[in-house]
């Protein structure tokens, strides 16, 4: 009776595992679908500035730029594709003029979201399926 009942836990293993995957894979697409909407919504309102990189963290890239109405500002979520500003660096930034708080680097787009959401998920499926395959395996034993 023990023998049917470690079936079904690998076999319930298994499904977890591509439940998983297939949720992580969700919110990777999720996220490039997103960086293309905000990019979409900066076009249709689009302010343009220079702006000083104020602070860089692994969490985001805080910038203080002028409005088109003269109001300086610091978006709280800092600036859309941020890769290599330092502190103190002057950068060119395309904003929302009806949303300041959405900006992002002049000249970067969503396709830059490709690489590092295409990295994770790769890294991601060449674990999951030896561990699907692991588990499919111990469920036909």
């Amino acid at each position: 009776m023990a023998r049917p009942a470690r079936r079904k836990g690998w076999t319930r293993a298994a499904r977890g595992v591509l439940v998983l995957g297939v949720l992580m894979t969700a919110m990777g697409l999720s996220i490039i679908i997103a960086c293309f909407i905000n990019d979409r919504t900066i076009e249709e309102s689009r302010g343009e500035a220079v702006a000083e990189v104020v602070d860089t963290s692994l969490t985001r890239t805080a910038v203080r730029f002028n409005t088109d109405e003269g109001r300086v500002y610091i978006p709280p979520n800092g600036v859309l594709y941020p890769t290599d500003l330092q502190t103190g660096q002057l950068v060119r930034v395309e904003f929302d003029s009806r949303n300041p708080d959405l900006v992002r680097v002049a000249g970067r787009n969503a396709t830059l979201s490709f690489l590092p959401v295409g990295s994770v998920l790769a890294v991601l499926w060449a674990v999951l399926l030896p561990l699907y395959w692991l588990f499919r395996r111990n469920a036909t034993r």
